[in-house]
């Protein structure tokens, strides 16, 4: 079939603009194609009849075509033209609606990210850093960010670290992965813990059980009875999701097994510098630098969209680690990295970190109270810490009610299933970043209230 100017003419969008014809002539053609105008096997009119037609030079349309056909949308035929090659895919059913990310109960408030401060920091960043640091960043992360984090991390959280010693990654999740890639198959998470965790272990590809946790943390001698481990996860200065602390004694215990079982402890400090009613114990890490992953990030204290996390891994791995981040992604991204250093070595984090520990604490003893009111028989475990609250043994119908009535108020909540040797019956996280004033937690708890009965 062939299309003559004229017809052409008509599938082409608007008059002819006085500037960038190519451009314009390359869309619309472009378009015809794609929308079926032009149906495979259609025979454009020739360059010099097409270009009378539309009053634009003869060179305007050899270009536009030549660009189509380089882009695979036309064939160039000797002595037949140039004709359309390109075929339509086959429409299958439309594509399901993305299901909307569902917020954690462990998710910070947005609106106190410091935006202004924020800004600052990395307007500076790009008045400074040289153009040579604006390539592939080294994969262990940017030497400024290093410094700052193992200073900072020596004096907030008591860390045996050095620079050399830090690995700059995409918040903690990725510290699981990395290790994975490293050569870590065979792990133990902690039940309860966060339920993402152990699946996204498990799509890596590595084997994964269950350590139960009692109210004085992880229970290490359960692992005994697990087969060979490489890497046990532990939340110790505030478990998820019931807020215990490792006991000292547990502490202690885990190293040791750690040590003659030949695995690592994977220390998760997500939410330690969110401590209310006293400064946090300090790290495992510190106790056992040679079989103590430590890992943490920035997501409670500033936000989850900067990916942005480090880990301390002992030294037999960190080669490995290094190897796998660069595999991963090249490195984290430079910008941040440096407008990170620079919050932490100007004293603006820690400022900035009291300010939110100040607004979080009052959220959290305003659901507190309450639901002291509301709900007075429901148990609340756990130390003054973190973002979230959990609610003990509420029984599974109890818990799946108030689960669905927070969900209706925009509360994040996850119902945690029961035992093995934790409180019994099921519990419900309950995140309580997102109540900004007291009506919002008191209508929290009501919803807590109405679901008991």
């Amino acid at each position: 079939m062939r299309i003559d100017a004229e017809a052409l003419a008509v599938h082409l969008a608007g008059p002819v603009p006085p500037s960038g014809r190519t451009a314009w002539l390359r869309a619309g053609l472009r378009r015809a194609v794609v929308d079926g105008a032009l149906p495979p096997g259609t025979t454009l009119p020739g360059a010099r009849a097409l270009a009378a037609r539309l009053g634009v030079a003869r060179g305007t349309v050899v270009e536009a075509v030549q660009q189509l056909v380089d882009e695979g949308y036309l064939t160039a035929r000797p002595r037949s033209g140039v004709v359309v090659s390109w075929q339509p895919l086959a429409r299958g059913p439309a594509p399901a609606a993305p299901v909307p990310r569902v917020p954690s109960p462990g998710q910070p408030d947005g609106a106190l990210y410091p935006r202004a401060a924020w800004a600052r920091l990395v307007r500076g960043v790009l008045a400074r850093v040289p153009g040579d640091d604006l390539g592939y960043p080294p994969p262990a992360g940017h030497p400024e960010l290093r410094a700052a984090l193992a200073d900072h991390l020596r004096r907030t959280r008591g860390a045996d670290v050095d620079p050399d010693d830090v690995v700059v990654v995409a918040g903690v999740a990725q510290v699981g992965a990395l290790l994975v890639a490293a050569g870590l198959r065979r792990w133990a998470v902690e039940r309860p813990g966060s339920p993402g965790q152990g699946a996204q272990l498990r799509r890596l590809g590595a084997h994964v059980v269950e350590a139960p946790v009692d109210d004085r943390g992880l229970v290490a001698a359960a692992l005994d009875d697990g087969g060979a481990l490489d890497a046990v996860v532990v939340t110790a200065a505030h478990q998820y999701p019931t807020g215990c602390v490792l006991a000292p004694e547990r502490r202690q215990d885990l190293v040791r097994r750690a040590r003659a079982g030949g695995f690592v402890v994977v220390e998760d400090d997500y939410d330690a510098e969110l401590r209310y009613d006293r400064d946090p114990v300090g790290v495992v890490q510190a106790l056992a630098p040679d079989v103590v992953v430590l890992a943490g990030s920035v997501s409670k204290t500033l936000a989850p969209a900067l990916r942005l996390g480090w880990m301390v891994a002992p030294p037999r791995l960190r080669a490995a680690v290094v190897a796998a981040k660069h595999t991963a992604d090249l490195g984290s991204p430079v910008v941040d990295q440096l407008a990170l250093a620079g919050m932490l070595t100007s004293g603006a984090y820690l400022r900035h970190v009291r300010r939110v520990r100040s607004a979080y604490r009052a959220r959290r003893d305003a659901l507190l109270e309450a639901l002291a009111r509301r709900a007075p028989g429901v148990t609340v475990t756990g130390v003054s810490a973190g973002l979230h609250v959990y609610l003990a043994g509420l029984g599974a119908p109890a818990a799946r009610r108030a689960h669905a009535a927070l969900e209706r108020l925009g509360v994040a909540a996850q119902v945690v299933p029961g035992g093995p040797v934790h409180l019994p019956g099921d519990g419900l996280v309950l995140g309580f970043a997102s109540l900004r004033d007291a009506a919002a937690a008191d209508a929290a708890a009501r919803a807590v209230a109405d679901a008991l009965g």
